[in-house]
Order: C-alpha cells, then structure tokens, then sequence
C-alpha cells in the first residue's frame, strides 16, 4: 500500500465490546492490520479489546468496518467504539500489548467471555494425524475451539487468569503463541503433551494413579469395553460412561446412580452411527455437528440396534444423543487403527441424585465411589461446573430444555435497560440470572436445589458469574414461593448486603421470560399461557394451568384450570394415581374397579384417600395443569408412580405418539372422537377469570378406558383436547381484550406434541405465537423474566 502523505493520515482508537476474549480476536485485528498496512497496537481490559490504528484514513476507516462483520468465527462483537486520537506518526510497526489489568477499564462496557466450545476440524485433523507434534493429544485446541468459560478465573482473559496458568508453555507452544500467522496465536489454553495438562486411570479412593497418558487411555477404553463403569473428567464436570450396548453395564449404572427409568444420553462416534439409531433431519444435523453440540432429542429408530440396548432409555420414543465435543472424548470412542471399542457410550452426569455435578478431583474419588469402577482424570482444574446443554427441534425451530455448555455465558440482549441485578430463579432446573443494562447473562445449569451440595454449588456460580460479567448486584429477584430455598437465599443475602428483594409471580415471570427473548418491550400485553406442574399462587393455592393477560408491570389472571385437591401435596406427585382419584372425584366420576388408576391404589390407601378427599386434609387446591397430565396418564394405565420429574406427563406423550390420527392441532377428521373442556365463568363480574373444567375429559377418557380403547388413544385424544382448550381460551381473551399475540410457557411446553399443535392451532386462528428458542420454557428460563418484571428501568 502506497504510504500515506501526513495530511491524509490519521489515527483512531476502537473500543470493541462484547465474546471478543478467547476467541482469537486480538490476533485477527493483528492480521487485519497488517492487512491494510497500519500501525499501533491492540490489548484486552475488563471492557474488551481495545486497539489504536494510524495509517490513510482510506485503510482506517476499511478496518474500522471490517473489525465488525469480519470477527473470528466464536465472537459476538456488541459495539464497535471509534475516536479520532492524535496522530502519532509512529512507524514501529503493529504490536499486541500484554492485557490491561482489570481495574483500568472505563467501566462503560464489560468483556462477554465466551462459552466452551467444541474441538474444531483443524484440530480433530492434527488429533488423528501421526505426523503433528499434538497427534493423540487429549488436550488439542486453538483460538476456534475448546474450554473458555469453565477455566477462566477473572479478566482480563489471559493465561494467568485461567486453569492452565500453573501449565508454563514449552518453547514450541510459545512459538505457536507468539506467531501472528499461527492458528494457536495467543490462544490461552495451548498445550502439547510436553507441557499440558497429563491423563490419569485411578482404581479407586486411595489407590494410586495406575496408569497415565497414553496408557490410562488405553485402559480406559479397555475397561468400557469390558462393561465397567468408568468416571470421565470433562470440560464442565465428570461424567459416568459405560458402553451403551452392553445391558449389564446400563442395569449396572443405572441400579448404583437410582436412576429409575430416566432415559441416559449418549455419546455417539459419528453422524453416521447417530443416523442409524434415529432419524435426523437438517436442524437436528446442524445442532449435532455444530460448535455447540448440545445433546440433541431424536426420534429413535423402530428396529433394534445393537449399540444402544434398550435399557438406556426404557419406553421412550426419543435418544438423548451427542457427538463428541473435545478431544478426549474423540479418543475414547477411537482414532482410525485402534482397537475395536463401543461406537457409542452411555454418558450421565457424574454425580449423586439430586447433587450437582463434580468437578474436584478429590471429591470425585469420594462422591463417586461406589458408583464408577474407575476414574480417568486430568490435571487441569475445572472452575465452574458446566453440564451439558439439552435441546430438541419443535415445529422446525430449537426448543431449548437445558441450556449450559456452549450456551452459557453468552448474554442475551433485552429489550428494556434494566438495574444491576441478579435474579435466583426456582427451585427445579434452577438457573440464576445477572444482568445489567440491556444484557442478561443466564447462568449454567445449576440443578435441583434441594441439598446442601447444590446451594454451595449456586453460591459459588452466582458469585463467578457476577465477577466475569462485572455485574455489582443492586436488586435481588426472587419467586414469591417462600419455601423456595432459591427465595431463602435470596432473602439472606438481600439482608446481609442491605440490597432490596423483589419477589415475582412464578407464572407471570415464565410469561415476562417469553416476551424478553422476543424482544417485546411490554407497551403491548400478550395472553400467556402458562402451563406447568408447580407455581405459588398469589391466593396461595398451587397454580399452573394459566392463562395471563400480562405486560412486565402486572398481570390479569384472565382463565385457569379448575381447581382440584391436591391429597398429600408431594405424595400425589410421586404417585399420579392419587391425582387420577382426585380428579375424578372433582368430575363425579366413580372410582370403578375397572379403571387402572383405582386398581394399582391400595385398598386401605383408597379409603384413607377418600375420607382425607371428603375433608380436604392436607389438599391444598391445585390449578395444575402439570398435575392433569399426571392423572390422564394414571387414568389411562401408562404410569402410576413416578421415579423422575415429569416422568407421567412424558410417558403420556410417547403413548400419544405411538396412537394413529390427525395431529393434536387438525380438527376431528371422524376417525377419533374429541374430548372436550368446559370453559365458563364463575360469579363475580367480568373481572373474574374463566375456569376450564376438565370434567367432561376425565368422564369421556374414563369411558374410553372401561370400554376397551388403548392408551395411546386416550393419550391423543387428551393432547387434541389441551389443544383445544389452549385454542377457546385465546379465542376469548381476544374477544375480551383485542389482543392477538400468544406466549406458550412452563414447563408444559417442553412436550413436542403439545406445543406444535397449540402452535400451529393458534397460528390458524389468526394469533401470532411466541414458543421459546433462547431460553427453556421450564424453570431453566424463570430468571429472565423475573429480571424483566422487576428490574427494569424506565428509559
């Protein structure tokens, strides 16, 4: 490039905000540079990457635009910040500055770290490529790919600041770092197997560290294929593996973790293997391969396979499934020329249940005895647990169902400015939230905060994730259930730091969660339907059939389900027949002998139960609609006790599957007779809510069942009649209101079946639908909109 005369010439200074730390940025604006021949420099601080360039304002402004839309493949560039500074005439050269320390950023903007992200094609190549230097090593990763946002430990991102600071690179590894022209330049966590982190095969609690490297791999993978239980070290955590097509091996893991019959993911060894076990189509294939790669829910194959026996998810027309996502995993599973080995493994969190998910070495010897024959570890520290992420496509489009690595923590972009603030979710699939401005950063998954392991786990993340987004809380969020022990945190920490608590609606919140990730900024309400298995009502009955006529600053209660007993509160959870009894007592329905629900009840637990009915003891009434999926799926035969969250309500839509007919949002094509809700209003005026009676369902399903119809039938027939019922109720509110725009939540919506046929039903009928793609309609998204609803600022 022609140099420039110094009347052209000028130098600018550019703030660039947003994931631009780990992801090779400073070495692109590097290259970029000596692209367009200029000068100066570029470094990271707390507020992202800042770089002065001086050259013909041709050349500057050219990189100015191209510092944006030409950014590495993992950033997320927020802002581009540019200001004239005064020539320097400074022909030295271009150069990258060692990172500002975190105090001297301007405190106008904050670094967005990336999340963990799956071993790129460049590296699996030099992974299975004899002749590179890093060929076998379990520990491959570069400026595109591999662990971020479980290593870092504060910012500026740079290695001091991450788990692989007590890893001194050797000198081929700080040559790669050091090289502008290099894939690995000042990528922090480069390695090699002369001075990377070191694999270890240990037997047991005490015992010593039997094998290393290459040989505790080739144990490892010897042992799997021999039916042992072995424990994982990974990214985020620990899993427990063991070869999916061994059933011995699958009864084992599952009888020593008290799974029940919860379904296990797997971990497949190619696109290939997957697509012989399940149908995969374009999105599902995108989501498989892509650099997330979350585990992915697909619609097993009919015929048996031998590589995933049966028993890995018993009853269940859906496989959890993911492709190996770093380079151990890879190994595991076998480079071209290895020894024969399982082609797919049996890949559960490593932990307890109920506990959350190890990542100290030390306690994994401890917390998982008992559990895994062997552990295969490594020596690079985890900072914060990372479980893998859980996703399905509905309608064509991703449904979030757990959203943790390579999802968190890359921040959401909200529609209103809020206060500097951290909202604490629920108590199921807890998820917190911490944001700030117009972004929320959602955390990892946290868990079931229902034992001392998981709190501590919650308090560790909330205090890590604040640091990295510099987000200083002035507001805690909590729901308004006070025996939430998310809530009980919140309030003692709200008194402990002299910070103001704000409590939210549970279903009002999962509505504000839906309007946020659609960007609606709450001048216009929606009707929100909020269906799930637990909400405190403000009345303080159980609520979860909802339907909210609702913006962030309030709600009506426009409709809900009519309320029922709830005999014995978490005993009729655990056992949905106790739900089928109370339901149809509630309909004058008799308990007949003939009906699958009165059978597998006890005979004195059916007197106990019709007496506590008859006196309401310990029934809190319950709107749930979570609950009615429970007591149709009892009613019907296809489960009575449960073993896992949500297990009959899931087990209704697999019979619903398997029933031939019309989708649950077509109309009766005369095949299948319809169940129908009553929708009525109670004394009290227009401002009274709708009640749905589902009386004449449970009259018409129990009919079906004493005549002889199968399961799957009933089960259809209930799905086509909650779609009907979603349909009606919006119909009226629209009547009532004007309002035309729908939000489909709770966790409910995370059933396929469901939520395409209301989708689709409302869409006919003219309403625009919002169904979750960002954030999970469970409790997983709850954080979000409980920052909405009490947060906000006005603009």
């Amino acid at each position: 490039m022609t140099p420039a005369t110094p009347q052209d010439r000028i130098r600018r200074h550019l703030t660039v905000r947003g994931a631009v730390q780990g992801v090779g940025f400073r070495p692109f604006v590097y290259t970029l540079a000596e692209e367009y021949g200029l000068t100066g420099w570029v470094t990271n601080d707390a507020d992202g990457v800042r770089t002065e360039v001086e050259g013909p304002a041709a050349a500057v402004d050219a990189f100015t635009d191209a510092i944006g839309t030409r950014a590495p493949p993992l950033a997320v560039v927020e802002s581009v910040e540019p200001r004239a500074v005064p020539v320097l005439n400074d022909g030295s050269g271009f150069t990258i500055r060692p990172s500002a320390s975190a105090s001297s950023g301007t405190g106008t903007g904050r670094t967005l770290i990336p999340p963990d992200t799956a071993t790129c094609d460049a590296c699996l190549t030099e992974l299975a490529d004899p002749a590179d230097r890093r060929h076998r090593h379990p520990f491959i990763t570069c400026t595109h790919c591999g662990p971020r946002f479980t290593v870092v430990t504060g910012l500026p991102y740079d290695r001091p600041r991450t788990t692989m600071s007590g890893f001194p690179m050797c000198p081929d590894c700080a040559r790669e770092y050091a090289d502008p022209a290099d894939r690995r330049f000042h990528a922090q966590p480069i390695a090699c197997p002369s001075c990377g982190p070191r694999l270890t095969l240990c037997r047991g609690p005490g015992g010593p560290d039997t094998r290393h490297d290459e040989d505790a791999l080739a144990e490892a993978r010897r042992l799997l294929a021999d039916g042992a239980v072995v424990a994982v070290k990974g990214i985020g955590g620990y899993h427990l593996a063991c070869a999916a097509g061994d059933p011995a091996a699958v009864r084992t893991l599952r009888k020593r973790k008290n799974r029940g019959g919860k379904p296990f993911a797997v971990l497949a060894d190619s696109l290939e293997t997957v697509q012989r076990l399940a149908y995969v189509d374009e999105a599902e294939q995108e989501l498989l391969t892509g650099p997330r790669k979350p585990v992915v829910l697909l619609r097993r194959r009919v015929s048996a396979s031998p590589e995933v026996v049966s028993g890995v998810a018993p009853g269940s027309p859906d496989l959890g499934v993911m492709l190996p996502y770093t380079p151990l995993h890879r190994l595991l599973l076998g480079l071209p020329g290895d020894p024969p080995g399982p082609p797919v493994l049996v890949m559960t969190s490593g932990n307890r249940s109920g506990e959350p998910i190890v990542t100290d070495d030390e306690e994994a010897l401890t917390r998982l005895d008992g559990l895994a024959d062997a552990w295969l570890r490594h020596d690079r520290p985890i900072h914060v647990p990372c479980d893998d992420s859980v996703v399905r496509i509905c309608a064509g489009a991703e449904l979030p169902v757990r959203r943790s690595r390579g999802y968190a923590p890359l921040p959401l972009a909200l529609p209103l400015p809020v206060l500097p603030a951290l909202a604490v979710g629920g108590d199921l699939k807890n998820t917190f939230c911490a944001a700030d401005d117009r972004y929320a950063w959602l955390s990892a998954h946290v868990g079931d905060m229902d034992d001392l392991a998981t709190l501590t786990a919650f308090a560790k993340a909330t205090a890590h994730l604040t640091d990295l987004t510099t987000v200083t809380p002035r507001l805690l969020v909590a729901d308004r259930h006070p025996g939430y022990r998310s809530t009980q945190w919140a309030r003692r920490t709200a008194e402990e730091r002299g910070l103001p608590l704000r409590q939210v609606q549970h279903h009002h919140a999962h509505v504000a969660s839906t309007m946020a990730e659609h960007g609606l900024d709450g001048t216009a309400p929606v009707i929100g339907i909020a269906f799930d298995g637990t909400g405190y009502g403000d009345d303080g009955a159980v609520w979860g059939g909802e339907v909210l006529i609702a913006d962030y600053d309030g709600f009506q209660r426009f409709a809900h389900l009519r309320y029922v007993p709830l005999p014995g509160g978490d005993a009729a959870v655990r056992n949905p027949y106790r739900m089928a009894l109370s339901h149809l007592r509630a309909a004058h329905v008799p308990w007949s002998d003939g009906l699958p629900c009165a059978a597998i009840a006890p005979p004195g637990e059916r007197r106990l139960l019709e007496r506590q009915l008859e006196r309401g003891l310990n029934c809190v009434p319950t709107s749930s609609m979570g609950r009615l999926f429970d007591a149709v799926s009892s009613l019907a035969g296809v489960c009575h006790r449960v073993e896992y969250e949500a297990e009959a309500a899931m087990r209704l839509e697999n019979a619903a599957l398997d029933a031939p007919g019309p989708d649950p949002g077509s109309g009766d094509d005369g095949r299948e007779r319809a169940y129908g809700f009553i929708l009525g209003a109670e004394p009290g005026g227009p401002a009274t809510p709708l009640i749905a009676d589902p009386s004449p369902v449970l009259a018409a399903a129990a009919e079906d069942v004493l005549g002889g119809a199968p399961a799957p039938t009933v089960a259809r027939r209930f799905h086509r009649a909650v779609t009907g019922l979603v349909r009606d109720v919006c119909a009226a509110a629209r009547q009532r209101t004007g309002i035309a725009t729908v939000a489909l939540t709770g966790g409910v919506f995370c059933n396929a079946l469901l939520t395409e046929g209301c989708s689709a039903g409302l869409a006919e009928d003219g309403f625009t639908v919002l169904r979750h793609r960002k954030v999970p309609p469970n409790d997983g998204g709850l954080a979000l909109g409980q920052l909405m609803v009490a947060a906000r600022t006005k603009e």
